[in-house]
C-alpha cells in the first residue's frame, strides 16, 4: 500500500487472481471507499481489469483534497472538512504523506453547533504541527467569539497556534511561515467560492487567494 498526494496504490489479491490498483484520490477514507466498492462490483462479477480501469479514471472531487498547482517547496490542499469527523480524516490522510510539518488553518460556521468547536479544535492540535485558527463562515456570530469557542480545544493540546480573524490574513500567515516538504490544509471551505459574513456575502475562492497572495 503506498499513500500520496497523487493518491492510492495498491495490488489486491482475489483468489488466485492480482490487480495492481490506483485512484487517484489520496487519503487512507478513500482506500476504505475503494475496498468496499470493489467487494460489491466483484460479486457482481465484474473483471478486476475494468476494475482497476475505473478506479484510475476515476474524477476527483472538486474541495475534497485538492491540491492548489503552484510553484512552491511546500504543498497547499483544500478542503471542505467542516465536522469534527471530516476534519480528523483529512489531518489524518495528510499525516500519512506529509515530509515536514502540517499545518493546519480552520475555523467554524457561525449560527451552527457550538458544542463541536472545541472538539474540532483538540482534534487538530492533537494531529498537527501548527494550528491556525481563523473564521469560516461566522454568518451573524461574532468571529472572535467563535475562534475563542475552538481555542479551548487546542489549548488542551502541546500544538503551537496562532488565532488570525480574518481568513485572507490567516493564509497570507500559513504561507509566510510553510517552510520546504510541508503541508498546508485550508479546511472548512473546499469548493466554497464565497464567505458569508453578518451583513453580506463575499467573494472567497481559496485557489485564486493563494495564487494571488503568492504574487504579491
Amino acid at each position: 500500500m503506498v499513500y500520496s498526494m497523487d493518491g492510492i496504490d495498491f495490488t489486491l489479491r482475489f483468489r488466485d487472481l492480482r490487480q495492481r490498483i490506483h485512484c487517484p484520490i489520496p487519503g487512507k477514507f478513500t482506500l476504505y471507499n475503494v475496498l468496499a466498492a470493489m467487494a460489491i462490483a466483484i460479486c457482481e462479477e465484474v473483471p478486476l481489469k475494468i476494475i482497476a480501469k475505473a478506479l484510475k479514471n476515476m474524477p476527483t472531487v472538486p474541495g475534497r483534497i485538492e491540491r492548489i498547482r503552484v510553484d512552491t517547496p511546500y504543498q497547499v490542499i483544500i478542503d471542505f472538512a467542516h465536522s469534527p469527523d471530516g476534519l480528523e480524516n483529512v489531518i489524518r490522510s495528510l499525516k500519512e504523506t506529509v515530509e515536514g510539518r502540517l499545518i493546519t488553518l480552520f475555523g467554524c460556521g457561525g449560527d451552527r453547533d457550538k458544542t463541536k468547536r472545541p472538539i474540532m479544535g483538540k482534534i487538530a492540535g492533537d494531529l498537527s504541527d501548527y494550528c491556525i485558527v481563523t473564521s469560516d463562515n461566522p454568518r451573524t456570530e461574532d468571529p472572535e467569539k467563535i475562534i475563542e469557542d475552538i481555542l479551548d480545544g487546542v489549548k488542551e493540546t502541546p500544538c503551537p497556534y496562532i488565532a488570525i480573524t480574518e481568513r485572507r490574513e490567516a493564509i497570507k500567515f500559513a504561507l509566510t511561515m510553510a517552510k520546504e516538504k510541508d503541508i498546508i490544509l485550508l479546511a472548512g471551505k473546499g469548493h466554497e467560492t464565497y464567505q458569508i459574513l453578518k451583513d453580506r456575502v463575499i467573494e472567497f475562492n481559496e485557489k485564486n487567494i493563494v495564487k494571488e497572495l503568492l504574487e504579491e
